[in-house]
C-alpha cells in the first residue's frame, strides 16, 4: 500500500452500485489502500456470482466487505440498510463512514418528445430517473447525517457525466438527473461543511461501463471519444477510482463543492 495512503487503513466506505463499473473499481481500489467497504447493489440471481468475486477481491486485501442486494432507491430498503450498518459499526474503532461513493446508473433512455406517447418518455419514467439518479443521494446523506455516521474528515462523491450539459439522443431525462444531481452536491457542501465532510461531483469521460452500452447510439460515442480524447483512449474505471482514492485523503480537505473532470482532458477538445 503507498504510504500516503495510511491514513485511509481502517476507514469505511459506503458504495452505491458497488457490483459494477465506477463502484466496483471504486471498492476495489479502496480496499488495496485498508479501506473496509460496505456495497449496496441490485443484482439477479444470474449476476450474484460476480458479486461474489468483488467480495472475495476486497477481502483479499485483508479489509471486511459487506455488502446488499437492495433496490437503494426504496425507502424502506434504504432505511433497514443504515440500520445494519450502524449496528456493524457500534463500538468500532471507526464508527464513521469516510468515503460515501453514489454511483447509481438507472433511468429511462426514450426521447422527451417522440413520435407517439409510447415512444416518449412518461411521467412516471422522468420522476423514477430523477428519484433513483439524484434524489436518492440527498435521502442517503440524510439518513447517514442525523445518526451522526458522517462528519468530519468524511467524503461525498456523486457520479455526474458530459451529459450534465452535452445532448444524446434518449438521454433527456438521465441528463436532467445529472445536472439535478450536480445542484445537490453544492447544497450538500455548503450545508456539511460545519460538520467538517466535504461534496464533490465526479464527471468521468465516457467510459466503457454496463450502464454506457446501455444507451442508444453508444458505439457512437466511444468512437467520436477514441478520436476526441488528447489521450487516444477512452475513461477507465480505474482512472475514477484512483482520483476518488486521492481525494478522499485528508489533504484534500478544502476541495469540496465541485464538478471535478476524470477525463484525460476530453472535455476540453470541442
Amino acid at each position: 500500500m503507498d504510504g500516503k495512503f495510511e491514513e485511509l487503513r481502517g476507514e469505511w466506505a459506503l458504495i452505491l452500485g458497488g457490483s459494477s463499473g465506477f463502484g466496483q473499481a471504486t471498492a476495489i481500489e479502496l480496499a488495496r489502500h485498508g479501506v473496509n467497504v460496505f456495497g449496496v447493489h441490485l443484482d439477479r440471481r444470474a449476476t450474484l456470482p460476480n458479486v461474489d468475486r468483488i467480495t472475495a477481491e476486497i477481502r483479499g486485501h485483508d479489509v471486511e466487505a459487506q455488502f446488499f442486494n437492495v433496490n437503494a432507491a426504496d425507502h424502506d430498503r434504504r432505511r433497514e440498510t443504515i440500520d445494519r450498518i450502524e449496528q456493524i459499526l457500534t463500538g468500532r474503532d471507526h464508527r464513521r463512514i469516510r468515503i460515501f461513493l453514489h454511483s447509481l446508473a438507472f433511468g429511462a433512455l426514450k426521447p422527451l418528445v417522440g413520435t407517439t406517447a409510447d415512444e416518449s418518455l412518461s411521467s412516471s419514467q422522468i420522476e423514477m430517473t430523477l428519484d433513483v439518479m439524484a434524489s436518492s443521494l440527498v435521502y442517503w446523506v440524510q439518513d447517514l447525517a442525523w445518526r451522526e455516521l458522517i462528519g468530519s474528515g468524511s467524503r461525498i462523491f456523486a457520479m455526474t457525466s458530459a451529459g450534465d450539459q452535452r445532448c444524446w439522443p434518449g438521454y433527456g431525462a438521465v441528463s436532467a438527473a445529472k445536472a439535478a444531481l450536480e445542484a445537490y452536491i453544492r447544497q450538500l457542501a455548503l450545508e456539511l461543511a460545519p460538520r467538517g465532510a466535504t461534496a464533490n461531483a465526479i464527471r468521468a469521460g465516457v467510459t466503457d461501463t454496463p450502464a454506457l452500452r446501455k444507451i442508444p447510439g453508444h458505439e457512437i460515442m466511444i468512437e467520436n471519444v477514441l478520436r476526441r480524447n488528447p489521450a487516444g483512449r477512452m475513461t477507465t474505471p480505474d482512472d475514477v477510482a484512483r482520483a476518488i482514492a486521492m481525494l478522499s485523503l485528508s489533504s484534500a480537505q478544502w476541495i469540496s463543492g465541485n464538478v471535478i473532470g476524470v477525463d484525460g482532458g476530453e472535455e476540453i477538445v470541442g
